[in-house]
């Protein structure tokens, strides 16, 4: 008898163990995907700065200036302390920089220190501008900022530093931060080769954070009860630390005796992350309380009556497989729909477009790739709080999967964005039509406690096998397509090609 609650006991401490880890390798992957998105967001908005200079004077700062405030920073980019451009400027043309600086309206401007080196990387405009900083500090000769900027020239993609304190805090107080940054070359000369790429360089367009505003600025919200912690590089010391969600200074921290811990390494724009992630008593109160104990003291005592015992068991082991099938089932749900909508996440919609990769090779099949990303819609949250905005999210849901197929697929990948798979695609579809008709789906107001709130969107449209062939490359043009729309002034739909 004491066999069979030993049995019972146990199947039921691995059962709870098992949901409690699933629900911790859930979070880890889904802060993981949060922090890469909203990386990728950065990086998409210095390629804008970087295509503008493709059409105008480098040192245009009025162009730099209006194109950062058409990008409404607080509103869209909140984590942004500020944009800027660095120069190069080789140690010969250094008095010709100084002249056009100050003849730019720049009377002071000089490169600091001003002193004799082979070239400089010298900052010519910050934006917001804070006039309490003067421009022309030489971001080269810092070691940290400068393996990022070689690497940005020489690769020809964002790059971001290792830990560093910013130009525009004041020495000594300032939280933890790092730059991203995006070379601009001359335009209409070569950047094919890591030659031509150092030889036609003209500077640098950057972005910078405070790590702690960068975190808080991520699509989604953490589970309770975990803590997140990011470190520079693979190194967890407290030189490294970049951000603690509790507050913590990075500190080695006691955990409980049946505590989960995570490092989980990252590789963002060039750059090493740690993620480390661990469980706190409110994580365990809602996923780790365990019916063991009093499993084994009801089977203790029930083997006294043997006949009651062996119906205990019989009855009690179905209900117990009957909970772990039901639990096994539900973690399955979770970890594939997003919690607030209901439909498909990032991981389940992946393994869709897999699948539609699968049987459109096979059948020489076409179908779309449709990104959509709500217009406008953080001011929402912020005005009227985050129940509101839960409550316009549900109904876009709705409303977007009223307006496709019981083949097609709709997705929510982050905070206000969603992704639709239209699978099965015949030659004759008009695809331009169909991306149309969900945004238009989103224009009757939406009725919130008696108002009215009226949102609108952007859509970014990537056809297979057309615009990619596989997932990545999909991916990357339905985004690309969807920040053309909104560069096109938003609420409105762009193809790819």
């Amino acid at each position: 008898m004491l066999c069979v609650t030993g049995f019972a006991w146990d199947h039921e401490r691995q059962s709870t163990d098992k949901a409690r880890r699933s629900q911790f390798d859930f979070a880890l992957r889904e802060t993981v995907s949060r922090i890469e998105q909203r990386v990728q967001g950065y990086e998409q908005m210095l390629h804008g700065v970087q295509s503008l200079f493709a059409t105008t004077h480098w040192r245009n700062r009025d162009a730099m200036h209006d194109y950062v405030e058409t990008l409404q920073l607080d509103a869209n980019f909140s984590g942004l302390q500020v944009m800027g451009l660095v120069e190069w400027v080789p140690q010969k043309l250094k008095v010709t920089h100084q002249r056009a600086m100050r003849a730019a309206g720049l009377p002071d401007y000089k490169i600091q220190p001003d002193d004799l080196r082979e070239a400089y990387a010298a900052v010519i405009q910050r934006e917001p501008y804070k006039g309490r900083l003067p421009l022309g500090a030489n971001v080269w000769l810092d070691p940290v900022r400068r393996v990022a900027l070689e690497r940005a020239r020489d690769s020809g993609m964002a790059a971001i530093t290792g830990k560093v304190q910013l130009l525009v805090d004041a020495k000594g107080s300032a939280p933890p931060g790092f730059i991203m940054y995006l070379p601009i070359y001359a335009p209409g000369l070569s950047h094919d080769s890591l030659q031509q790429r150092r030889d036609h360089l003209i500077g640098w367009v950057y972005a910078a954070f405070h790590m702690s505003d960068f975190m808080a600025s991520l699509y989604g919200s953490q589970s309770p009860g975990l803590s997140v912690a990011v470190y520079d590089d693979t190194d967890t010391t407290p030189a490294s630390f970049l951000y603690q969600s509790d507050g913590g200074s990075g500190a080695d921290q006691a955990l409980s005796e049946n505590a989960l811990s995570s490092n989980e390494y990252m590789v963002v724009a060039g750059h090493n992350w740690t993620l480390s992630l661990h469980t706190q008593d409110a994580f365990e109160a809602r996923y780790g309380r365990s019916m063991a104990t009093e499993i084994a003291l009801a089977g203790v005592a029930l083997s006294v009556v043997l006949s009651l015992l062996a119906w205990q068991l019989i009855h009690g082991r179905d209900r117990a497989l009957r909970m772990a099938a039901s639990m096994t089932e539900e973690l399955r749900h979770v970890a594939q729909h997003d919690p607030l909508t209901g439909l498909p996440n990032r991981a389940l919609f992946s393994d869709r477009l897999q699948q539609e990769l699968v049987r459109a090779r096979r059948h020489n099949g076409r179908f779309a790739m449709i990104f959509i990303d709500l217009d406008y819609f953080k001011p929402i949250n912020d005005n009227f709080g985050h129940g509101v905005g839960d409550q316009i999210l549900k109904e876009v849901a709705l409303r977007l999967q009223r307006c496709v197929r019981a083949a097609d697929t709709v997705g929510r990948i982050g905070g206000d964005e969603f992704v639709v798979l239209l699978a099965e695609l015949s030659d004759t579809d008009p695809v331009f039509e169909l991306a149309d008709k969900l945004r238009l789906t989103l224009e009757p107001p939406f009725v919130v406690n008696g108002k009215d709130m009226v949102l609108s969107c952007s859509v970014g449209v990537a056809l297979y096998p057309r615009d990619g062939t596989d997932a990545i490359a999909l991916t990357k043009s339905a985004d690309e397509a969807m920040y053309h729309a909104k560069e096109a002034g938003r609420n409105c739909v762009r193809l790819k090609s």
